[in-house]
């Protein structure tokens, strides 16, 4: 008997069971802005606590707050708080927040991923 022929049934068995590896995709859902509050604020106010709603948050996330990383809370995978320094709203204009979800690592590894900027104005 052919080795090969008495080995398939028994792969073909252990594959269709599902015995064979397979790596977990690594694709991650993007964040996602919804809504900043509050929307604005007048250049030269005192720090402040913006809320950021959106989707698919990370319990590691960071917001940026004009490409720069800020002191980040995560309340709930829809929810993120973050401390904005008086020094980063001095001057008027429409400033870029986004989210980064940061690369994991472990078992099973994803990429960082960043969400698509909402725009924050500084009056």
């Amino acid at each position: 008997m052919n080795v090969s022929k008495a080995l398939f049934p028994v792969l073909l068995l252990a594959t269709a069971m599902g015995c064979g590896y397979s790596k977990p995709s690594a694709m991650t859902a993007m964040p996602a802005i919804n809504q900043l509050s509050p929307p604005s604020t007048t250049a030269g106010s005192p720090q402040f606590q913006l809320e950021v709603d959106g989707a698919n948050f990370s319990a590691n996330a960071v917001v940026n707050f004009n490409g720069v990383a800020q002191a980040t809370t995560f309340v709930s995978g829809g929810k993120l708080e973050a401390t904005v320094p008086s020094t980063a709203i001095l001057n008027t204009g429409t400033i870029p927040v986004t989210v980064t979800n940061p690369a994991s690592t472990g078992r099973y590894t994803t990429p960082a991923s960043t969400s698509a900027p909402r725009d924050f104005t500084v009056e």
